[in-house]
């Protein structure tokens, strides 16, 4: 009795967690088009679901808003392996996990002003964000590198620093961060060496 108690509340924890998930995906999207101040009830019509079950899951905006955050640490982190098994290149899998990594940076608009509350939770998101992030980044660097497609001088800090500095003002119309980043990832490529004339 009790084998099946428990094989019948497995399925509904999987659910539980998808349903978050899909909370949190929808809480993301709506960040990136309107900010962290976005009306809870604008991320309920993403998820298809109604406020009350927002509220049940994050009883605050904060509690939402770090949710939300360290979901997208999680699937940033996550792909850069993926990506690495998956793409033609080491520095195609690179410029894509880049991709992904603006993404979040976009997301977080707004989320500075946030983090000057002083809700507690806030405290270590900074340092769980660079734990999980820059030792990604470093592996996708160190294969593009042995694969002699880019330099090997550069440290994944001061290139996720770099991108982030060039996502700052992305949320002006006239600016397009994206762009800039795919400049600054295609000019990590290593020349390839002049052949001599014989």
């Amino acid at each position: 009795m009790n084998d099946s108690d428990e094989g019948a509340a497995r399925p509904k924890r999987a659910d539980a967690r998808r349903n978050e998930e899909t909370l949190l995906d929808a809480a993301a999207a709506i960040f990136v088009m309107s900010g962290v101040e976005a009306p809870v009830r604008d991320i309920a019509a993403k998820a298809g679901v109604g406020v009350g079950t927002i509220y049940r899951h994050f009883p605050t905006r904060a509690d939402l808003i770090i949710a939300v955050y360290r979901h997208q640490v999680e699937a940033c982190a996550e792909a850069g392996p993926v990506l690495l098994a998956t793409s033609a290149t080491p520095h195609a899998a690179l410029g894509q996990w880049i991709n992904l990594f603006v993404d979040f940076l976009v997301t977080k608009h707004g989320l500075a002003a946030v983090l000057q509350s002083d809700n507690a939770g806030f405290d270590t998101l900074h340092t769980y964000f660079l734990d999980r992030l820059v030792p990604v980044c470093t592996q996708l660097l160190d294969a593009a590198a042995a694969s002699g497609e880019i330099r090997s001088d550069l440290k994944a800090f001061e290139l996720m620093r770099g991108v982030g500095n060039l996502c700052i003002g992305a949320e002006d119309p006239r600016y397009d961060a994206r762009r800039l980043v795919e400049l600054l990832i295609a000019g990590l490529r290593q020349a390839p060496p002049d052949v001599g004339i014989t």
